[in-house]
């Protein structure tokens, strides 16, 4: 088996080297920083502020008696913003999770700290669990092992309390997959602490640009595509060598030829390199004039970033390669992630705002190049069709395919793709706007935010992003996006600016919330707030009442008072709000009461908030009883019932609106044999789901039911789930699928 030369680069914070004259004696720090070299002038001055900052333990920058920072790098940025970034040791091992940033300027006043971890006291370094046994407990990550790196003893700051930890790292294949996992296994208990993957997956399309111009190298009758005015950029097949050739005209334009795949993917890069260049002050995908290289030719129908170079596939007909311009710089934003402060970052709720940066360098790049083949569209993978489903994500609209619009707990468990969503929608949001015009989709806003976003154009909101990027520590989540983003707009355009005023409402509108500290960007024109319910739903019999919190925030400006009404309510059912009305910040119990005359049936109650502007959150109702069970009915046409007889049953269904319909029909219930179920169309005609029951239980959990269906018309679908098994004759109850 060939063994793979994975582990070129070093995971996690990426060290910039800079050669200058050393400290003067007067700024020397003191104990528990170590200083190198520094850079000339104007990059001195940025760099001894932040030196004397964090020998100050300025802010965020404490340490214990036991740490020392080490600085790794200083990175100028858009603005005349430098950022330095600092790595942590305790006793002499590295923290990871440790790391810190200063953000300073050229006349050395500092702007802004961030750190990812607290101090570390009191820990011990005495491991009882060997390296050997950690290795071996980091290989059981993969399916197969084909190669592994000795593990370094570290403090592991990730998590609620620091602890002692051996970082494995090994390669080879998970799920079917590519995988370079760090594991970090506890060197108390011999337990996997935390791990993550330098491995970030990708989808996209083969995509061809035409005639188009790319940087190579070469002359006379040697030629090669490696780009001589862009360090580390080139491209070549699966064994890492470069394509050559004997003259500089490359690729024959066909889906399936891998040196045509090449000049996309050079094409494509080249145009991330200029745009980071041009539109957000960066020097090359890592910050200090380099790049990584370009592999084609994978046999998968995906796309990755493995921590030291992109690898590209096709699609899943094997027509086209996958190197369009949002995929290449999907994938090379993974590899500016991991070469920003932090590192890459565990968890899912880290590798979703990863995934999601992928996506937001995709469509910049994508801005810039403004290719009439390819035309700006913050849609992902649109052309390639990889697998017959169409685009991959929809930045403006996630929903579209099934991913969250709006951040809720559920994050940090949904799987990084999916879990992009939230800042893909928050991007086009700040780009766009919710109603942007000029043939660009509209986005929705989630419950309780603003009643519109104002865009301020994709350049700026890039240049906001890149500022909060730059700001990245090791333990990033959404609320520190927030938090970065809005600091960023500050530095760049102000506090009274409307980039800082769209910054905040755009993170409004997709739910994250407003955190403590944050910038206030006092130019918000007018006072504003938002409003949000806990629970969003409930159930209820005929005659019973459901209640729920309605919370208000101050999102600008001045606190102002709310009063509450609500609508959509069924027949016989009223609303009350105790009280009626609150000082922003304040809160009110709303009381749903129903009567026995109330019809059964899902309703959406909408929750209105009036004060100098109007926001509205929704309340989904469900009044349900047949013989005594209660249904609880939602938009994802999930219904909890049974619970007296056996155990839960849920079902969920989706499909589109073609010809012949194509319904999927998911039922979820350890007794399988007790259920009846059908579907009925628009036009009344029944089709059989599972037309009978029988006399005991079967343990299966979930079962998967593909129907298809003669009738080509779009409207509301019923179905009907009866319980056989308890001689029920006739369907307990109904929810609507509307297509």
């Amino acid at each position: 088996m060939r063994r793979r030369a994975l582990f070129a680069v070093t995971a996690g914070l990426a060290v910039v080297a800079v050669a200058a004259p050393a400290t003067p004696a007067a700024a020397k720090p003191p104990p528990g920083f170590t200083a190198t070299p520094l850079a000339a002038d104007p990059i001195q001055r940025a760099t001894l502020a932040a030196d004397q900052a964090v020998a100050s333990q300025l802010d965020a920058l404490r340490r214990g008696t036991d740490e020392v920072f080490t600085r790794t790098g200083v990175t100028p940025s858009v603005g005349g913003s430098f950022y330095a970034t600092y790595a942590r040791s305790y006793k002499g091992l590295p923290v990871v999770g440790g790391d810190a940033v200063v953000v300073t300027d050229s006349a050395g006043r500092v702007r802004d700290t961030e750190s990812a971890a607290a101090p570390t006291a009191g820990l011990s370094t005495d491991a009882t669990v060997s390296a050997d046994q950690a290795l071996s407990t980091a290989k059981t990550k993969l399916d197969r092992v084909d190669d592994s790196r000795s593990p370094r003893l570290v403090v592991l700051a990730w998590g609620a309390q620091p602890r002692l930890a051996w970082e494995a790292t090994v390669a080879g294949i998970a799920n079917g997959k590519p995988s370079i996992q760090h594991v970090f296994v506890d060197a108390k208990s011999g337990a996997i602490a935390d791990s993550y993957d330098d491995v970030r997956a990708g989808t996209g399309n083969g995509y061809y640009y035409g005639t188009v111009t790319i940087q190579t190298s070469g002359s006379g009758s040697s030629f090669s595509m490696a780009d001589s005015t862009r360090s580390g950029i080139r491209c070549g097949g699966q064994n890492g060598t470069t394509y050559t050739g004997t003259d500089d005209a490359w690729g024959t334009g066909s889906g399936t030829n891998l040196e045509t795949a090449c000049v996309d993917a050079l094409f494509g890069v080249q145009r991330e390199w200029d745009m980071l260049r041009d539109w957000l002050g960066r020097s090359g995908i890592n910050g200090s004039g380099g790049g990584f290289p370009v592999r084609v030719g994978l046999a998968d129908v995906n796309a990755y970033w493995n921590g030291s170079y992109t690898n590209f596939g096709h699609s899943q007909d094997n027509a086209r390669q996958a190197t369009p311009i949002d995929v290449v710089a999907h994938e090379f934003g993974h590899a500016i992630f991991q070469t920003t402060p932090g590192g890459a970052g565990s968890g899912n709720e880290n590798g979703g705002i990863n995934e999601g940066t992928g996506d937001i360098f995709g469509a910049l790049t994508e801005a810039y190049a403004n290719n009439p083949n390819d035309p700006p569209d913050y849609q992902v993978g649109e052309e390639v069709n990889l697998v017959g489903q169409g685009p991959i994500r929809y930045m403006y609209n996630p929903s579209t395919n099934g991913d969250p619009n709006c951040y809720s707990s559920s994050i940090p468990s949904t799987e990084v793709h999916a879990a992009a969503g939230p800042l893909n929608h928050w991007f086009y949001l700040l780009a766009e706007g919710s109603s942007p015009g000029g043939g660009k989709p509209n986005s929705p806003i989630c419950s309780g935010g603003p009643s519109s976003v104002t865009g301020i154009s994709i350049q700026k909101a890039g240049k906001i992003f890149m500022g909060a990027l730059s700001r990245k520590t090791s333990t990033w989540r959404y609320a520190n996006v927030r938090t970065a983003s809005l600091a960023a707009a500050v530095e760049l355009y102000g506090a009274s600016s409307p980039e800082c005023a769209a910054t905040k409402a755009a993170w409004n509108a997709v739910s994250v919330p407003v955190q403590s500290g944050e910038p206030t960007c006092s130019g918000t024109p007018g006072n504003d707030y938002s409003i949000s319910l806990s629970p969003t739903s409930g159930s209820v019999t005929a005659g019973g009442s459901a209640t729920a919190t309605v919370s208000t925030a101050t999102t600008s400006g001045s606190a102002q008072t709310v009063t509450f009404s609500a609508s959509g309510l069924p027949s016989g059912a009223t609303a009350t709000f105790s009280p009626t009305s609150v000082t922003s910040g304040g809160s009110s119990t709303l009381t749903i009461s129903t009567s026995t005359s109330t019809p059964n049936g899902s309703y959406s109650v909408t929750v209105t908030g009036t004060g100098s502007v109007t926001h509205t959150a929704t309340y989904t109702l469900t009044v349900g009883t047949t013989g005594g069970r209660t249904f609880r009915n939602d938009t994802n046409y999930t219904i909890n019932d049974l619970s007296t007889i056996n155990s839960p049953v849920t079902s969920t269904a989706s499909g589109t609106a073609v010809s012949p319909v194509q319904l999927t029909i998911v039922i979820s219930h350890t007794c399988a044999e007790d259920l009846r179920i059908r579907l009925r169309g628009p036009s009344g005609t029944y089709y059989t789901v599972k037309s009978s029951g029988g006399t005991s239980c079967t343990s299966f959990g979930t079962r998967n039911y593909s129907v298809p269906v003669s009738q080509t018309a779009a409207g509301t679908w019923t179905l009907e789930v009866a319980d056989q098994y308890s001689q029920d004759t006739g369907f307990l109850d109904s929810w609507s699928i509307t297509l």
